[in-house]
C-alpha cells in the first residue's frame, strides 16, 4: 500500500540527505549520497519503488516526537499486548560536534526497536528498489549482513536477527519483549571507488548523533518570541543543508503535488538564489554568523565570473547549472497524482528578483564582508548593474511561471533593492559615477512601481503592471523596505490581499490558487506587525504555528478546508517564513513604534557562539 499523507513523514537528515519515515514505520523516501541523489526507497511517489517498515502484527495507535533539540526520531507503537519504542536516525560521523556536524557524515540509516512493555509481535520488511524503483537488487547474505547491490549503488544491513530473503526483499518477525532491544544499521556506498558501507554500533550510533544534534542546537541559542516553533524549524532548515557545499536546498523530496490530480510536481531538491536573502535573514536569527557566511560563500563559488550572460536563478547543492528535467514514467506519482519529475526546468528562466536577494544578503552581512574579497566585489557590482539594464524587462516572476513571461511587481521592487544596497555600499562596490548610475536607476524603478503597480479600482498593488489581479508576492514591499508598512498605500493592499485571497489564516498566491502558500502567510504576520496591528499578528502567527504536523513540520502549501499539506516536504521556505516572522514580531515587541525598512534594526545583534 502506498505511503499515506505528506503530513504523516517525519523527516532525519545527516547534512548530505534526508529520510522520510510515516507513522506505520515505514521509510518511504531516502536518496543517500546527497538531497537530489536517486532513491533506494521511493514508495512516496510509486508503491513499488522500495522502503523499509518496522511495525507491530496487529492493530496500534502512534505517538511520535523528535528527541529534544534533534532530528532524531522516537515512535511510540501502543497494542493490546503492550507498548514498542521505535527509534530513527540518520547518522553522523562518530563524534562529529556544533558545525562539524553532517560535513562526513557516514550514510547510515539507524533503526533501533526497543520495548517497553508487555510482549507484542513485530514485522521487518526491507525491500530496496534502486534508481527510483527501476532496479531490483540482488540480495547476498555474507557475514552476518545482507549485502544489496544494483548498478552504482549498494547497501549492507545488519540486524540483530535472521532476516528471511526473497527476490528483491527481506522479511522479518520477531517479539519485542519487555527490557529487550532490536538494532538494524543500514549503510550506503557507491558500488565502485568507494570502500564497502559502514554499518556501525546502532545504540552508540543514535548515541552519538542525538550528541551532534543537541551540541549545535546549544551553540544556536535564541532569544526572542516563540522560541520552541523558531528552534524546531532551525533545526529543520539546518537538517536540509549539504554541509559540504552549505548550500540550503528548498525541500528534500521531488514532484508532490500542489494539487491532488495536477500538474504542478516538481523536483525542489535544489537551491534557489530566490530564498536566498529570506534565508540567511532565518539563520541570522536562529542559527550564528558560521552558517551564514557558508550560505554567501556558496552563492558566490556557484555564480562564478559573471559576464552579460543571465544569471541562473538555481543551482544544484555543490553549485550546477544545467538542472534539465526528466520525467520518471515508471512511478505512478504520489496517491496517482502524475507526473514524477527529476531536474527543474525553471533553471532557464529569467528572474530579475534574484539581484534583490543577493545584494540584500550582502548589505545584511555587510560588516562580515570587510575586507571584500574581490569575487564578492565583482558579482555584487554585476548583479547591480543588470537590475539597471533588465528591470524593464518581464520574467517568469517569483512563482515560476512557465511558458509567459510579464512585468511581476515583486520582481521590480526586487530590481530596486539591488539598487539600493548597491548604493549604500556606495565605493566599496564601485566609482562615483556607478553608484550615481545606481541611485538613477533605482529611483526610477521606485517611481514606476509606485505608478503602474497601483491599481485604483482595487485599492492595492497588484501582481504585475497595469493588472488587475493580485498576488501575495507584493506583501514583501515593506519588508524589504521599499514602502513603510503603515504606508496608506501598503495598508490598503493588505486588506485587499487578505480580504480575496485568505481563508482561515491561510493565503493563497493568487486567486484560483488550490492551497494557501505557507511563507505568503508567514508575510502577513510580518506586514501586520510592522504596520502596528500586534495583536492581530500575534493571533494570526499562532493560527499558523499550530498548521505544522505532529512532528512540528511544514509542507509548502496547506489545504484551508481540509488542513491537509501539499506540495513539496518539509519545505525550508515554509519554516524560513516563520522564523523571519517570529523575528519580525520580537523587533516590535522590543520597540513598538519600530518602522523599519526590512534590514536589521539598529538595536538587533545577530546570534553569536
Amino acid at each position: 500500500m502506498q505511503s499515506g499523507q505528506i503530513s504523516d513523514h517525519g523527516f532525519l537528515a545527516d547534512g548530505r540527505s534526508a529520510a522520510l519515515v510515516d507513522r506505520s514505520g515505514s521509510v518511504n523516501w531516502w536518496c543517500p549520497g546527497r538531497f537530489d541523489a536517486p532513491s533506494v526507497f521511493g514508495r512516496l511517489l510509486d508503491d513499488g519503488a522500495g522502503h523499509w517498515s518496522i511495525r507491530p502484527e496487529g492493530d496500534y495507535t502512534v505517538d511520535r516526537c523528535y528527541l529534544d533539540d534533534t532530528l532524531v526520531l522516537r515512535t511510540v507503537f501502543r497494542t493490546g499486548q503492550g507498548e514498542v519504542a521505535l527509534t530513527d536516525a540518520l547518522a553522523f560521523e562518530p563524534g562529529a560536534r556544533g558545525h562539524d556536524i553532517g560535513l562526513r557524515s557516514p550514510q547510515v540509516l539507524v533503526r533501533s526497536v526497543q520495548s517497553l512493555s508487555g510482549e507484542v509481535p513485530m514485522r521487518m520488511h526491507y525491500r530496496p528498489r534502486f534508481e527510483y524503483g527501476r532496479t531490483t537488487a540482488f540480495l547476498i547474505e555474507r557475514d552476518g549482513t545482507l549485502e544489496a547491490t544494483a548498478g552504482a549503488a549498494r547497501l549492507t544491513l545488519r540486524g540483530t536477527m535472521r532476516l528471511d530473503c526473497g527476490e528483491g526483499e527481506a522479511t522479518t518477525t520477531f517479539t519485542a519483549r519487555a527490557g529487550s532491544v532490536h538494532n538494524f544499521t543500514l549503510g550506503y556506498a557507491p558500488t565502485y571507488d568507494a570502500p564497502p558501507p559502514e554499518v556501525p554500533d546502532a545504540d552508540r550510533t543514535i548515541a552519538d548523533t542525538v550528541a551532534g544534534w543537541r551540541s549545535w542546537t546549544r551553540e544556536h541559542p535564541y532569544q526572542g518570541c516563540y522560541p520552541e516553533q523558531v528552534r524546531r524549524s532551525a533545526l529543520v532548515v539546518q537538517g536540509m543543508t549539504y554541509r559540504p557545499s552549505g548550500a540550503v536546498v528548498a525541500a528534500a523530496t521531488t514532484s508532490l503535488p500542489e494539487k491532488l490530480g495536477g500538474t504542478r510536481n516538481y523536483d525542489y531538491r535544489y537551491v534557489w538564489v530566490r530564498d536566498f536573502s529570506l534565508t540567511l535573514r532565518a539563520l541570522w536569527r536562529s542559527a550564528c554568523f558560521d552558517e551564514v557566511q557558508r550560505q554567501f560563500s556558496w552563492v558566490s563559488r556557484a555564480m562564478g565570473r559573471i559576464g552579460e550572460e543571465p544569471v541562473p536563478i538555481m543551482y544544484g547543492v555543490q553549485g550546477e547549472r544545467d538542472l534539465t528535467e526528466h520525467r520518471l514514467d515508471q512511478l505512478a506519482g504520489y496517491r496517482h497524482s502524475p507526473p514524477v519529475l527529476i531536474g527543474n526546468d525553471a533553471w532557464r528562466q529569467r528572474q530579475t528578483d534574484i539581484f534583490g536577494e543577493a545584494l540584500d544578503a550582502a548589505w545584511l552581512m555587510r560588516d562580515k564582508l570587510e575586507p571584500m574579497e574581490p569575487e564578492v566585489q565583482h558579482v555584487l557590482r554585476v548583479l547591480a548593474d543588470q537590475a539597471v539594464l533588465d528591470w524593464r524587462r518581464p520574467d517568469a516572476g517569483m512563482w515560476e511561471e512557465r511558458g509567459i513571461e510579464h512585468h511581476h511587481v515583486s520582481s521590480k521592487v526586487q530590481c530596486w533593492v539591488a539598487l539600493d544596497r548597491a548604493v549604500r555600499f556606495g565605493e566599496r562596490l564601485g566609482g562615483s559615477q556607478d553608484v550615481a548610475r545606481w541611485a538613477a536607476a533605482r529611483d526610477e524603478v521606485r517611481a514606476t512601481v509606485l505608478e503602474r503597480g497601483w491599481n485604483d479600482q482595487l485599492g492595492a498593488y497588484t501582481g504585475s503592471f497595469d493588472s488587475d489581479d493580485l498576488d501575495a508576492s507584493v506583501l514583501v514591499m515593506p519588508l524589504v523596505g521599499f514602502l513603510p508598512a503603515d504606508d496608506s498605500r501598503m495598508r490598503s493592499t493588505v486588506r485587499a490581499v487578505e480580504r480575496r485571497l485568505s481563508h482561515d489564516g491561510l493565503l493563497r498566491r493568487w486567486d484560483g490558487d488550490p492551497a494557501g502558500f505557507v511563507i505568503c502567510s508567514f508575510w502577513l504576520v510580518g506586514c501586520l506587525a510592522l504596520s502596528g496591528e500586534r495583536d492581530r499578528a500575534h493571533e494570526l502567527f499562532g493560527t499558523l504555528a499550530g498548521r505544522v504536523n505532529d512532528l512540528g513540520l511544514f509542507a509548502e502549501q496547506i489545504d484551508p478546508l481540509t488542513g491537509e499539506q501539499l506540495g513539496n516536504f518539509p519545505q525550508a521556505f515554509s519554516h524560513i517564513g516563520l522564523i523571519n516572522a517570529a523575528g519580525q514580531l520580537t523587533d516590535v515587541e522590543r520597540d513598538p513604534a519600530l518602522r523599519h525598512r526590512g534590514m536589521a534594526p539598529p538595536h538587533f545583534t545577530p546570534m553569536k557562539h
